[in-house]
């Protein structure tokens, strides 16, 4: 097989290899969401900040269902500055996190401080937590999560991309609920 062969099998497989129930609590969790009132505040680092992004923008405009990050220069800046980059997460969900609201963290090793600190947080406020995670599967944050979605595999991409398509997955799924195509 050639590299791209192989490649594509490995991403296949990490695609495929999520529980379908997983996938349906966290369409639950982000359908619940505008019925209480609330928001969808999805965090992550570098690409998983980046993917965070995308999928804050398609609830929003797609599925009708405010998504939201923490992704501006001037607040990750001012927060893990004054706060310790350790720290900037869970300040950040003390300072813009409502009770009505679901929190998203992403970190593809399940071992970012930042990410696990803001888990912590978000638990001790009582917000509904999803995580998704790689790596070693016994990671801090898949720990953590009301929901955990782990991608078996340690190359960062391949975990990144199988979290956004998981991600994406979801919200195409809340698309279709809400335009009557449930299958």
């Amino acid at each position: 097989m050639s590299f791209y062969s192989d490649y594509f099998e490995d991403l296949g497989a990490r695609f495929s290899s999520v529980s379908e129930a997983d996938l349906g609590q966290l369409v639950d969790q982000i359908t619940a969401v505008p019925a209480r009132g609330g928001k969808v505040i999805l965090v992550g680092n570098g690409g998983s900040a980046a993917m965070a992004a995308h999928v804050a923008v398609d609830l929003t405009k797609a599925a009708g269902i405010r998504g939201v990050t923490f992704n501006e220069a001037d607040l990750l800046t001012c927060f893990a500055n004054d706060y310790g980059y350790e720290n900037w997460v869970t300040e950040a969900l003390k300072a813009y996190a409502d009770p009505k609201d679901l929190v998203i963290l992403i970190s593809s090793s399940g071992k970012s401080p930042n990410i696990v600190n803001g888990a912590k947080t978000a638990k001790a406020m009582g917000l509904p937590l999803v995580t998704l995670s790689g790596f070693d599967a016994a990671n801090p944050l898949r720990q953590l999560g009301d929901i955990n979605l782990w991608a078996d595999s340690t190359a960062y991409n391949i975990v990144e991309m199988t979290h956004h398509v998981w991600l994406l997955a979801a919200v195409d799924k809340v698309i279709a609920d809400k335009n009557g195509l449930i299958e």
